[in-house]
């Protein structure tokens, strides 16, 4: 397997894990499809909030709540007053690295 010097395509990644398996390409797609409709079914607002690719990384959904309008001091005029703006509750999604993929990169 060759290293890329540029981001490998979605082409050229199933067919690298279709000669490595020796599975039909097809077959390499359909399991990519089915974990994306395992992770979706995960991150949903029914599901657990959380998915595990083991060893490799834990994708998260953090739920941030509404928050007020409210006036704070302007950092950029000292003595005047700004007023920040409410904002709409929000679902976020973080990534984080699991230690096998961390040794990969480190």
């Amino acid at each position: 397997m060759a290293t890329a010097t540029k981001p490998r395509s979605k082409g050229e990644t199933l067919k690298m894990i279709a000669e490595k398996t020796k599975l039909p390409r097809k077959q390499v797609v359909a399991v990519f499809e089915e974990l994306g409709n395992i992770m979706k079914k995960d991150l949903s607002k029914k599901g657990s909030g959380v998915f595990v690719v083991h060893g490799m990384m834990k994708i998260m959904v953090i739920n941030k709540p509404a928050t007020k309008s409210y006036e704070k001091d302007n950092p950029f005029k000292p003595g005047e007053r700004m007023l920040v703006k409410a904002k709409p509750a929000s679902r976020k999604i973080k990534v984080r690295p699991m230690k096998a993929l961390k040794s990969m990169v480190g």
